[in-house]
């Protein structure tokens, strides 16, 4: 995923308008340029350059038919591509894409956020914070402040590559909830003059804690209070598991949410507390100690103690480690990215003041957030509880936390780091299948209004050549100048997609956007009958990058059984990989992993210019 700096804004380029009426946040919005259209030809072309490292000769020269069908002149392509067009220049549309992506990504998409739609960050430890209260307190405090400049509208835009980006999405991103519906949930947004608490939860059970009394924010030490006092209040039972129920199925949970509510009329009060929140902090009664038990913590937890549909949910252990879990309906992950890097260094760095000792004495106590729980409701918890057992037990999570080199390495070897780890993840899959297969890699579109992401294929001819060279069966006649070069063309060529895919010229999003627009019972084109447009769109690798030096893990699910989900982080002088699979052996693929990073390294250092001698 591309990196996002923030910066002061001293020169734009042109077509870029400040408008400062809208504040700071969003005085670039409305001067982003639109998601782009590809020409039909410029993703025929990448397209089919895509397939040829993954089909046999036999099936290219079938998937070359289909497309050239396609973009004729008077190919079914052409009309598609002109209502795409309109859809485009619609004022309607911010862009062409933003509402049929949210809706078949995520809104319609039926199974349970955790694990397949979830993601997590897993936080350094604190070593002056070992005191789970303590740790709770200054998060949450962290995480006010970056919520005051959200709310207000002063927080610094990012920049990609110099230019502005959609801050459209961080709307979602406090006192916000996604709610269970068919055929499709859908989001909901909370004034947040309005509702000024957060949620807690342990032992399964709810807490309303105001963080604004008299319009003045609670400090440190009164929001250390307050946790103290939920762990007391907390100590005694665990409550029924309603949390749980976010965790099915999104049909499921849909029926068990009318349920609820027909149990009582109370549970509809009680479901709107936990909604409205600024957002959630769970206690968990657990100590994870090594980084696979930490991702494991933060990913998914025990299936109970959280509300899975809140995009914000930060975890304090009884042990004071801490991370993060999001739900991505509404929001990637560059947002919450820079969300809990911020909270982090401002912890780390002291840049907040979290030494007020006064505690006011007019605070209320934390308040019980209750359900009443009939048979009903207690049926559809113990089959919540018992498939999320199911779903999680077919997952094999391993992380490799690589400490041979980082991004400080790789950059004197005169490489882009993202590409360079792309390049492991290939080597590793090539040793460990002796192929490669369809790579999917996230790349940001929010340079435009409402991007969101597009697929980089990160597999290439030059990829395959490469890994050919190094781990396969001719390999050991291939000299390392020779690996070399086809390792710097490897490089290029992921380059060359990415950049293009971050400018809304990957092939995925518009042939996603061309199939949309075929009315119903309309014939489908022979391009998505194709047997290789399926085929090259199923992520048997699904990759993305987000790093941070306050993180040591991050991560999410493989997004198809045959596949892995690869998270990584390239730090300073390490690099670390959350891989995740339904039992494919994500202990070996950490091992070839590691495997690759050293070979690489042993490749390119040879090539490094000897330091001159001192006179």
């Amino acid at each position: 995923m591309a990196s996002t700096t923030r910066r002061g804004n001293s020169s734009l380029p042109a077509g870029y308008v400040e408008d400062k009426s809208k504040g700071p946040t969003l005085r670039f919005q409305d001067s982003l340029p639109k998601l782009p259209v590809p020409t039909l030809e410029e993703t025929a072309s990448r397209y089919l350059k895509t397939l040829k490292p993954i089909l046999t000769p036999a099936e290219l020269e079938a998937s070359i038919k289909a497309v050239e069908e396609f973009v004729a002149p008077n190919g079914p392509g052409r009309k598609l591509q002109e209502k795409l067009l309109a859809r485009r220049e619609d004022p309607k549309h911010k862009n062409w894409l933003y509402d049929w992506w949210n809706d078949a990504a995520y809104l319609s998409y039926r199974d349970p956020v955790v694990p397949y739609v979830s993601y997590f960050y897993s936080h350094r430890d604190d070593r002056r914070r070992r005191d789970p209260a303590k740790r709770a307190a200054a998060i949450t405090t962290a995480a006010l402040e970056f919520k005051a400049q959200v709310d207000s509208g002063t927080l610094e835009p990012e920049y990609m590559k110099k230019l502005p980006i959609c801050m459209d999405s961080y709307k979602y991103m406090f006192n916000c909830s996604r709610v269970p519906a068919k055929p499709a949930d859908f989001p909901v947004k909370f004034d947040p003059n309005q509702h000024k608490h957060i949620l807690v939860i342990r032992k399964n059970q709810f807490f309303k804690i105001t963080h604004e009394v008299a319009g003045k924010r609670l400090n440190t030490s009164e929001l250390e209070q307050a946790f103290r006092r939920v762990y007391e209040l907390a100590s005694t039972q665990r409550a029924p598991a309603v949390g749980a129920l976010t965790s099915e199925n999104r049909d499921v949970w849909t029926d068990a949410r009318a349920v609820l509510l027909s149990a009582d009329p109370s549970n509809a009060k009680s479901l709107e507390a936990i909604e409205s929140a600024s957002f959630v902090v769970c206690l968990d009664d657990a100590a994870p100690v090594t980084l696979e038990e930490r991702a494991h913590a933060y990913w998914h937890g025990d299936g109970q103690n959280r509300w899975y549909d809140k995009p914000l949910q930060f975890i304090v252990n009884d042990n004071g480690t801490s991370g993060f879990m999001g739900e991505h309906s509404m929001m990637d992950g560059t947002p919450t990215h820079r969300l809990n890097d911020f909270v982090n260094d401002v912890i780390f760095n002291t840049k907040l003041d979290f030494s007020d000792p006064s505690v006011r004495s007019s605070l209320p106590d934390p308040q019980p957030i209750k359900f009443t729980v009939t048979k009903e409701v207690e049926a559809e918890i113990n089959r919540a509880i018992q498939d999320f057992s199911s779903v999680i037990g077919q997952h094999e999570l391993a992380v490799q936390a690589y400490q041979g080199y980082g991004k400080g390495l790789i950059k004197k070897f005169r490489c882009s780091p993202d590409a360079y780890v792309q390049m492991i993840i290939q080597l590793a899959y090539f040793k460990m299948y002796g192929k490669n297969r369809p790579t999917y890699e996230s790349a940001a579109t929010r340079r435009f209004q409402q991007g969101r992401t597009e697929t980089c294929r990160s597999v290439s001819e030059a990829s395959v050549a490469w890994c050919k060279a190094m781990a396969g069966p001719e390999s050991a006649s291939v000299d390392d100048k020779t690996r070399v070069e086809l390792f710097r063309k490897a490089i290029d060529s992921h380059l060359e997609y990415i950049s293009a895919a971050s400018d809304g010229k990957g092939v995925d999003r518009h042939l996603f956007g061309l199939k949309r627009l075929v009315e119903p019972g309309q014939e489908l084109p022979a391009i998505y009958k194709d047997p290789a447009f399926a085929y090259s769109s199923s992520w048997y690798l699904s990759t993305s990058q987000l790093s941070s030096e306050f993180f040591n893990g991050y991560g999410w699910s493989q997004v198809i059984d045959d596949g892995f989900g690869i998270a990584y982080m390239i730090n300073e002088n390490s690099i670390n990989f959350n891989i995740v699979s339904k039992g494919l052996g994500s202990n070996k693929m950490s091992f070839y992993l590691n495997e690759a990073a050293g070979e690489m390294r042993d490749l390119l250092l040879p090539t490094l210019e000897a330091p001159k001698a001192k006179l």
